[in-house]
């Protein structure tokens, strides 16, 4: 996992091949005119954009989550987010759906830590960070950039 701030993105281009047009498509963009509710495809399925609109949710009712073939860069933009974090070798087994990418835990189960994230900040998520995103008091727009893990 990795949390910054949205200035230092190019710093992390190294680490997956397609961070460098992710990142040129964040540094162009006018994310706050995005809708909420609007999908991208940067590069076919192997580079997406998603805009969400989050509602309130407590950390017990934030699920953690993993993928296997995708890595999420997600930026709030309209509110302070808190994300949990939990490493995913200390998670226990749980159901995968291939079609979407991702295993959700129990809801209930805790973060073992948490950070927060606030407009003009980024956390990115790879297949071994568990994450439990979207705590708020009132719920948060947010882009989430799906990059292939595997290129």
């Amino acid at each position: 996992m990795i949390v910054d701030k949205l200035e230092n993105l190019e710093k992390y281009v190294a680490l997956n091949p397609l961070f460098a047009q992710a990142v040129e498509y964040l540094k162009s963009a006018d994310l706050n005119a995005l809708e909420a509710g609007t999908k991208l495809e940067l590069k076919g399925k192997d580079l997406r954009v998603n805009v969400s609109q989050t509602k309130p949710k407590t950390k017990e009712q934030a699920k953690l989550e993993t993928h296997r073939d995708f890595i999420d860069i997600q930026i709030p933009l309209s509110g302070t987010e808190i994300m949990g974090y939990t490493p995913a070798v200390d998670l226990p087994q749980a159901e995968y759906n291939a079609e979407k990418d991702i295993t959700l835990y129990e809801e209930g189960r805790l973060a073992e830590s948490y950070v927060i994230v606030k407009p003009g900040m980024f956390a990115i998520f790879f297949p071994e960070d568990g994450h439990a995103p979207g705590v708020t008091d009132t719920g948060v727009k947010k882009v989430i950039v799906k990059v292939l893990a595997k290129h």
